[in-house]
Formats: C-alpha cells, sequence, structure tokens
C-alpha cells in the first residue's frame, strides 16, 4: 500500500504576526506577545534585538525600547488566521486546523493536481502570501514528522522520516503545543539527566522498554521519534446521531452571541458522546447564512477534545467567519452604485459533526502501541469478571499523588470515576525520583543487607549508612551489589508511623549472567530491609 503523506503549513510567530495585524503596525516593527509578563511569541524582527521566549517584560522592552508589547489572545490568533484558512482550502480543498497558526492536509491529491510536491508546496506559499503572511511547507509520512518539517521548510523523502528526525534535539519533542502535552517538558528533561540528547537515541529504545520505564506519554513521544503513526489508521466510524445541530434564532451576528450558543452547543455534543462511550478527535464545524452560504471547516486535535476545547474552537471558527464578512460587507458598501452586494453574516444554522472518534479513554496508548477492538473484548471480559465476583474484585490504577512507588497508586473499581486519592500535579519534595519502578511489591519481603565483612547495615543518626553495602541476602538466595544510592530518610507523617524511623535506598545486584542486572528498591523500618520495588 501507498504512504500516505501530510502536507503542514506553518505560519512562524503567528501570534506576533496577528497581534501586529490587529494593531496596524509595519511588518518591520518589533512585536512580541507577553502572557503572565513573560515572552510567549515574537516576531523575527525582535528576535534580531535579542528577544527570547520566556523573557520578562521589563527585560525585553530594555533590550528594545521600540517594542511592541501585546498580550496573549487566542481569539485573535484564530479570528486573523480564517483568511489564511481559506485561502489554502480555495487551492487545495480539506484542509484541517491544528491550531491558529498551524493547518494540515493530504499532500497527495495536491501533488497529484500541481504535478509534484513541490510545485504543490509552492502554490500555497504563493496563496498565503497573497492574504499578507507568510509560511513554510512541510511534507513528510506522519503528521507529527511534517509538523517538524514545516518548521525547517522541508520536504522529507517517502520512508525517511526516522532518518529526518534523528539528529534533532530530544527537547524538539517538547517545542510544538500540537504534538506535546505542557508535562512533555518533564519527560525532556529526564532524557537528558539520562544521556539521551538527540532524537534518534531516544528513538533507538525498544516499545517495550519506554512502556516499563515512563508514562504514557512517552510512549506518543518515542512514537513521534520512531515516524510511525501516533493513531491507529481505522478510526472508528462515529454514529449519525453524534451529529447535534442548532436553529439561530435571532441570527447570530456578533461574537459574544456566537460564544454563548457554541458553549450551549458544546455541551449538548459531549453529552451524546459521553452517551456512546466515545471521544471526538476530529471534528467539522458547519454554519448557514441568511443569504443561503454554508461554510465549514474541520479541526483536528492530538487529544481527545474537551466540552471547553470544543467550545473554543466554535467561538473561534464563528469569530473568524463573522468578523471576515462583516469586512467584505464594508467593502462592499463603498462601490460606486452604494448596493450592499456582499454576504449577510448572520448565521441562522450551525452544525457540529464528529468525523472521527475513538473509544472513551483509547487515545491512551497501550504498552506497545495498541488501541481498537483488542481493548473492548478485555474490557468486556474484565466486566464478566467484575459481575461474577463483586465491584471490588476488578480494580485499575490511576496515577495519583505521594512520595513513594506505592502512594502514587490509587486502585479504583472498574467502571468507577478515576479519582487519585491526592492531587499528582501537586509538588511532592522528597518524592522518589523517575523512573518508578517496574514492579511495586505491596506484601514487602524482607532482606538482609551486609557489608563486605557480614556485618548488617542500617542508618546512622546522621542518615548515613554504617557501612559500604556489599552483599544483599534474599531468603536462600545472596548476590553481591554493584552499585548502591542512598539512603534517604523519610520524615513524613512521622505521628502517623507504626514503624518509627524509616528510610529508602537503591540497590543494584549483579548474577553470574551479565545480562541479569537488577535494581531494588529498598524500604528500611524496624531495624529491617523489605523490598517495595523492582526496576526492571
Amino acid at each position: 500500500m501507498k504512504a500516505r503523506r501530510v502536507l503542514v503549513v506553518w505560519c512562524p510567530d503567528w501570534p506576533a504576526v496577528a497581534a501586529a495585524a490587529a494593531a496596524g503596525v509595519a511588518a518591520t516593527r518589533a512585536v512580541a506577545v507577553f502572557a503572565n509578563n513573560r515572552v510567549v511569541a515574537c516576531t523575527a524582527v525582535a528576535r534580531a534585538e535579542g528577544i527570547r521566549r520566556g523573557l520578562r517584560k521589563r527585560e525585553a522592552q530594555g533590550r528594545c525600547p521600540d517594542l511592541l508589547v501585546a498580550q496573549e489572545d487566542s481569539d485573535r490568533d484564530a479570528r486573523l488566521f480564517e483568511p489564511v484558512v481559506s485561502a489554502v482550502d480555495a487551492t487545495v480543498p480539506g484542509v484541517e486546523v491544528l491550531r491558529p497558526g498551524m493547518l494540515a492536509l493530504s499532500a497527495r491529491g495536491a501533488a497529484r493536481f500541481f504535478g509534484s510536491e513541490e510545485a504543490a508546496a509552492e502554490r500555497l506559499v504563493d496563496a498565503v502570501a497573497a492574504v499578507g503572511a507568510e509560511c513554510q511547507i512541510g511534507i513528510a509520512d506522519e503528521l507529527s514528522t511534517a509538523v517538524f518539517a514545516a518548521r525547517r521548510a522541508t520536504l522529507v523523502p517517502p520512508g525517511k522520516g526516522a532518518e529526518f528526525l534523528a539528529p534533532m534535539p530530544v527537547s524538539e519533542l517538547a517545542v510544538e503545543p500540537v504534538l506535546a502535552a505542557p508535562q512533555r517538558v518533564e519527560l525532556v528533561d529526564l532524557l537528558h539527566r539520562l544521556g539521551l540528547r538527540r532524537i534518534g537515541d531516544f528513538a533507538a529504545l525498544t516499545p517495550a522498554e519506554v512502556s516499563s520505564r515512563f508514562g504514557a506519554d512517552a510512549i506518543i513521544a518515542h512514537r513521534c521519534a520512531r515516524a510511525v503513526p501516533e493513531r491507529p489508521p481505522a478510526a472508528r466510524l462515529p454514529a449519525a446521531d453524534l451529529t447535534v445541530e442548532h436553529r439561530c434564532d435571532p441570527p447570530i451576528e456578533r461574537v459574544d452571541m456566537a460564544a454563548f450558543v457554541g458553549r450551549m452547543l458544546a455541551t449538548e455534543l459531549h453529552t451524546k458522546l459521553a452517551a456512546a462511550a466515545v471521544a471526538c478527535t476530529r471534528l467539522v464545524i458547519h454554519a448557514e447564512t441568511e443569504a443561503g452560504e454554508a461554510l465549514s471547516r474541520v479541526w483536528r486535535c492530538a487529544e481527545p477534545l474537551t466540552p471547553d476545547s470544543t467550545a473554543d474552537r466554535i467561538r473561534w471558527q464563528l469569530d473568524g467567519w463573522l468578523t471576515r464578512r462583516a469586512l467584505d460587507r464594508a467593502r462592499a458598501s463603498q462601490l460606486p452604485d452604494d448596493r450592499d452586494s456582499g454576504p449577510n453574516a448572520a448565521v441562522i444554522l450551525l452544525r457540529l459533526e464528529p468525523v472521527e472518534v475513538v473509544a472513551a479513554g483509547a487515545l491512551q496508548l497501550g504498552l506497545w502501541g495498541g488501541v481498537g477492538e483488542d481493548e473492548e473484548r478485555a474490557r468486556r471480559a474484565l466486566i464478566r469478571v467484575q459481575s461474577l465476583l463483586g465491584g471490588d474484585a476488578v480494580r485499575m490504577g490511576v496515577l495519583s499523588g505521594g512520595r513513594g512507588p506505592e502512594e502514587r497508586i490509587t486502585l479504583v473499581p472498574l467502571g468507577d470515576e478515576p479519582v487519585p486519592a491526592a492531587d499528582p500535579a501537586q509538588p511532592w519534595p522528597g518524592r522518589l525520583p523517575e523512573p518508578a519502578p517496574a514492579l511495586v511489591l505491596t506484601h514487602r519481603p524482607r532482606v538482609r543487607l551486609e557489608a563486605a565483612d557480614g556485618a548488617p547495615i542500617w542508618v546512622t543518626d546522621r542518615g548515613l549508612f554504617t557501612a559500604d553495602p556489599a552483599l544483599l541476602h534474599w531468603g536462600s538466595s545472596s548476590w553481591r551489589l554493584t552499585g548502591w544510592a542512598g539512603p534517604w530518610p523519610l520524615d513524613d507523617r512521622w505521628w502517623t508511623r507504626r514503624h518509627g524511623f524509616t528510610a529508602r535506598a537503591q540497590v543494584q545486584i549483579h548474577t553470574e549472567d551479565v545480562r541479569r542486572l537488577r535494581a531494588l528498591l529498598l524500604l528500611g523500618y524496624d531495624h529491617a530491609w523489605h523490598v517495595e520495588g523492582l526496576y526492571e
């Protein structure tokens, strides 16, 4: 089967470009967009003056006194991006908006129509330039690779995606918000500390190694690094009754009216999606005007849409349409014959149509990237076991807040709301660093830690080992230690602890078979050491 090709159009520094257009300033003016008093986007002219993302407002103005300061405004960015989307859609139909400033479409049809991928890219650059914007084009086999290619204005040959990504810094995996959640920064920092500095180094790990050592976001990032599909190729087709629509009476002419109707319609859509146990990842927003025009736009998201994110996209899209048509009417009113030949901007019908849905929660990829019918069969089997043995017989783990590995897992019965016992997003000083143990032993078997002379090892009053650990005895087995870390005394909630003084340590054991190298997480209390977790 011929590989599918994806074309991505990226308008660099779009928030800053949109802010400059809204302010009516020249393209040669340095512009920076701020959020929380820090730069989040700036133009190339501002960068030439030393402005960088993350810079504080006062320092940025000190480097460039003539800097135009604008606040972050997603509505403005989406509204002003609509003419760009329309220009691209008029050149090559089938546009999907990824975010204001970036859109995607199928490269195969465009290349066939214009003769080649290079010719299609040139035509799209000209089409975007005609509406007063600059863009870069990227083409690759997968969407994520095409996004990276667009940021470098590159056309990646078929089958060369992984080779193209390999030399890039691993920090690139967290740069583009279309591909990365905010917590991706933590993963990149961890990969740096592990010595994986390039995307190719991360891609060289096997899926099993990544899934057993990192979280779900790392699995998605790993598939991106390997230039393989992040989403299953066969999406579940949505049922016809998931479509929702609203007859606007009176017609929508203002953005505030559009926001109210959009939020109401988004709530209705997600009520239907929840009842069908699915989540939407690609949504068509369709509108009809009093003049009989039919307007539609496809929005694609890496993660399932929420009611709030759906309402935001409806508001952005209607804002763009209403503003553009208001400008058209204003220009039409200046014709010599003074006739209102422009289209009416009032929207009389709004419809939301999910064109790609997945099983609710299924976008969290399995350990080796598999989702779909196998997961549904497994869920039905678990529900059958639950019906035979009781509601608490089948429980699932939910990431929770805590310092130890056992505290960070909250087990809830299958089907109940996955609410953790503690908020994992809160700071947890003294938390066990990543990676987490691959196996947590709740029964905590007792082991004996000894020095080279056979003396038992404990922790001194100053929080140090009484001697360097050299041997570990677990039942009838003994191992020589090749490394250790700690100990780390635990002083949280000391008033509730039954065992008095408690500490953690990590040790690495070694056998004659060099391929069998294992690390253990030890928990010490009652002057004895216990195995709390195993690192594979």
